[in-house]
């Protein structure tokens, strides 16, 4: 059974809001212009998360939690089931040879689908416990592998790592590293484009921190980038970057730009509270929002970073 924490009940809950651009500074329509209409393409559903973008092959791939699919939203509009069962699949991304990683909250763990198909098993335990239900998950340049891991997929009782954590796990050895233990919820995570900082959000903290990424992969100088804390439902969730280091994160309301500074640029207004981001299409200038029962798309000015 899918445990669903009291702040994401509060989103689900929510009222819906108006379609619109928020601007928050002038540099926002820089990113986003002012008459920019967003396009709800595919509805119908639980509770949609972890978009990826295939390039190769111009589909969207994207998790229904609840209902236990990854599903493939293809260029007419159609969705088909990619998989079922998905074990719950939440965050998914490519990995550089372009196999996907996929977070699974019903077996707590993080698989990579090979190219037969078949899934290998990643990372399920850390020091002999069970991971607690890894949520969503980044791959470097080198290969490794980011993910974190709160307990929203489980029930209390069966957690068993003491803590609710930020891992990395090697693509050479395949050694799995706790990188930071004092987070509350951590959430969703991107890189900045040069891969010099990682950004990881605390929805039960409601903000965003920024990290220095060392050259062995360990991350140091934490500091909180931007705080969501404003009396509005909703929490940080997933984030995605632009190529000019520009925050894309689900937060209260819609999605939240923050420029690299962490000053907040403007918010995309979304119908339903927004869960997680991609970039697609074949400029990489298309936002694919995952947000509770739909998928909507919006065109921005700049492309963002590629998943793969």
């Amino acid at each position: 059974m899918l445990r669903i924490p009291n702040w994401l009940k509060k989103i689900i809950g929510a009222r819906e809001a108006e379609i619109e651009l928020d601007a928050k500074r002038s540099s926002f329509y820089n990113l986003v212009s002012a008459d920019t209409a967003i396009e709800r393409v595919a509805t119908g559903f639980q509770f949609t998360e972890g978009p990826v973008w295939y390039e190769e092959d111009k589909y969207l791939l994207f998790s229904d939690i609840p209902a236990g699919k990854i599903l493939k939203l293809i260029s007419n509009g159609q969705v088909r089931t990619y998989r079922e069962p998905s074990n719950n699949s939440n965050g998914l991304t490519r990995d550089r040879e372009g196999r996907l990683i996929v977070c699974e909250h019903g077996t707590r763990r993080v698989t990579r689908t090979e190219k037969d198909g078949s899934n290998n098993i990643l990372a399920d335990k850390f020091q002999g416990r069970k991971l607690n239900s890894p949520n969503d998950v980044v791959v470097k340049s080198d290969g490794a592998i980011y993910f974190t891991d709160p307990p929203y997929g489980i029930q209390p009782g069966q957690q068993e790592q003491p803590v609710r954590g930020v891992y990395r796990l090697s693509a050479d050895q395949g050694i799995l590293t706790l990188l930071v233990d004092d987070f509350r919820g951590p959430n969703g995570l991107a890189f900045s484009p040069d891969e010099g900082r990682l950004y990881i959000n605390d929805s039960e903290c409601r903000h965003v921190r920024a990290f220095d990424v060392q050259p062995d992969g360990s991350l140091s100088n934490g500091q909180i980038f931007h705080d969501m804390n404003i009396d509005k439902p909703g929490a940080p969730d997933g984030m995605k970057v632009d190529v000019s280091g520009n925050v894309y994160c689900a937060g209260p309301g819609g999605v939240w730009v923050l420029d690299p500074e962490g000053r907040h640029l403007g918010t995309i207004v979304t119908p339903e509270q927004p869960t997680n981001c991609a970039w697609g299409d074949d400029d990489w200038q298309s936002l694919y929002i995952t947000a509770q029962t739909s998928v909507y798309r919006i065109r921005t000015n700049i492309p963002g970073v590629k998943a793969s």
